[in-house]
């Protein structure tokens, strides 16, 4: 992607999940600014703030992990990058976008938030970055994000460069893509929707009464390493948590109920290894980089297969290996069929049980 964007060519990029995508917006977008420059401020100074650069996410974990990226590429650039989201303290966030924003990483909800109080201005936006753009749409964000492109003062398609990157290409990801870019080029990593080919996928028929002690005997193995494991609910989340903690595997849990503090407490807990198991809903299944995920458990199954690429896409990122393990059973059948393809596509073990699975529709 970084040729394209360096021409100054509009991006569509669907990317396999851990294929190294943030450095492929980061790189063009801050070389393109310390090549031109900022664009003049509007206001002269005065309350609001313009950025030239803004690039959305869709939750918070992700805002803060592109962030933490561009503070290491812009380092001694002087290009000042913020991060603002919901969840954490508006003021401080305030504070921030007065000492400087050149670029700015925002979730939609608190982006809206703080244009409407008229802290923040879009008319010197150059650089747009839409990042797991099926995430957001996902997620309901659609309408704040027609807002900001299209209804307040950030120039037109013609006076910016607009890159999306996205894991799939469903038809309202297309209809984003020709609504806010011109004459863009469609760059494809991999399949469109396929896992990475660097992790080891296998399954396992178990009963959902069988599936904690199963899981127990299965980290049992596991000597090094961390292990990500994703449950479908809040109190599952919480009650796995205490249940293997107490069981002799230290662990932590991430969900949407969470503090914004608990949130990060528990991934700097997770990453630096002194919880290697963290329990977690679809909150933290996109966009997370966390190095050293050698495993994904599929505690309980997604509803969907881009989902479940999105979950294992937590380990095998940037060239790495990893593996996931799922747990099937019967009331798994809206998503059998297309597991057992992903699974043939990628040349991975299909268990003889899981073919039946499929030819008796679940």
């Amino acid at each position: 992607s970084i040729p394209i964007c360096a021409t100054g060519r509009d991006l569509m990029a669907c990317a396999q999940t851990g294929s190294g995508k943030t450095a492929g917006f980061l790189f063009p977008t801050i070389l393109s600014m310390l090549k031109n420059g900022g664009r003049e401020d509007p206001e002269n100074g005065r309350r609001r703030i313009f950025p030239n650069a803004l690039i959305m996410a869709p939750t918070r974990e992700l805002a803060i992990q592109i962030f933490d990226e561009a503070k290491k590429f812009t380092y001694c650039t002087g290009i000042a990058p913020v991060c603002i989201y919901g969840g954490a303290d508006a003021r401080q966030q305030l504070k921030d976008l007065e000492r400087g924003c050149d670029l700015l990483i925002a979730t939609p909800g608190r982006l809206i938030d703080l244009m409407e109080r008229g802290r923040l201005g879009m008319a010197n936006i150059g650089f747009l970055v839409l990042d797991e753009a099926d995430r957001m749409l996902d997620m309901g964000f659609e309408p704040q994000i027609r807002r900001v492109v299209e209804q307040e003062d950030m120039p037109s398609e013609q006076g910016r460069q607009t890159m999306m990157f996205s894991a799939t290409f469903p038809h309202e990801i297309q209809r984003l893509a020709s609504d806010f870019m011109k004459d863009y080029v469609f760059l494809t990593v991999g399949r469109v929707g396929s896992a990475c080919k660097d992790v080891t996928q296998s399954v396992e028929y178990v009963e959902n009464n069988d599936k904690l002690e199963t899981l127990m005997r299965f980290l049992a193995t596991i000597t090094e390493g961390l292990i990500l494991i994703f449950v479908e609910t809040k109190r599952s989340c919480d009650y796995i948590e205490d249940r293997l903690s107490r069981e002799g595997f230290p662990s932590t849990s991430i969900h949407g109920d969470r503090t914004q503090r608990e949130r990060e407490d528990a991934l700097a807990s997770f990453k630096c290894g002194r919880t290697p198991v963290m329990v977690a809903t679809d909150v933290a299944s996109r966009g997370l980089d966390i190095p050293n995920v050698t495993q994904v458990v599929n505690f309980d199954l997604p509803g969907n297969i881009d989902d479940y690429v999105h979950r294992i896409g937590r380990t095998g990122r940037v060239g790495n290996t990893g593996a996931s393990l799922s747990f099937v059973n019967e009331r798994n059948s809206n998503i059998i069929r297309e597991l057992y393809e992903l699974l043939s596509e990628n040349e991975q073990e299909c268990p003889k049980w899981l073919e039946s699975m499929c030819a008796y529709g679940g």
